[in-house]
């Protein structure tokens, strides 16, 4: 005999199965962990409905991050899933969960530090960005930024001085 799950059995479910999804781009991140993932939810019809929110505007991950998080939700035993992409309050590096900033740091990449704050207009710098940047193998603060731009928009290179690794470092939104 088949239990009937109630709607907060269900909903726990499909959290469980959402908080399963991995960046594309990080994969050691899961959607949670990365703070993308926003929120599960289940409409009056039983159809699951997750938001998740770009790490900024334009994140080409998003359509992979939509598709990977609707399969699972199918495949969990949820047919009806709609995907819901909020925009409101912006993505922020302090969403990054401690757990996802270890899982970082584990995989050599530099986790970021906290969020700029802003208020009115943000000023437009030209010369690099100032961080406060570790390297994730051998802990030295001495390093050098090889570019703005790493494997990916989100992250900048560095070079440590103190054993000479390069890594990612996830920049700071």
């Amino acid at each position: 005999m088949t239990a009937v799950l109630d709607r907060a059995q269900m909903l726990e479910r499909a959290w469980a199965a959402a908080t399963r999804v991995v960046d594309p781009e990080l994969p050691m991140l899961t959607l949670a962990d990365l703070g993308v993932l926003r929120e599960v939810t289940l409409d009056e019809d039983g159809t699951v409905v997750a938001a998740i929110t770009p790490t900024y505007s334009g994140c080409p991950a998003m359509a992979t991050m939509r598709d990977d998080l609707q399969r699972e939700l199918q495949e969990a035993g949820f047919p009806a899933v709609r995907i819901r992409i909020a925009l409101e309050p912006a993505w922020t590096t302090d969403w990054i969960s401690p757990e996802g900033r270890a899982a970082l740091a584990a995989a050599g990449i530099s986790p970021p530090g906290p969020a700029p704050a802003h208020t009115g207009p943000v000023a437009i710098r030209l010369g690099p960005t100032r961080r406060d940047v570790r390297c994730p193998q051998c802990g030295s603060a001495d390093v050098a930024l090889s570019s703005e731009f790493g494997s990916t928009a989100c992250k900048a290179m560095y070079q440590c001085r103190s054993c000479l690794e390069p890594f990612d470092h996830v920049k700071e939104i």
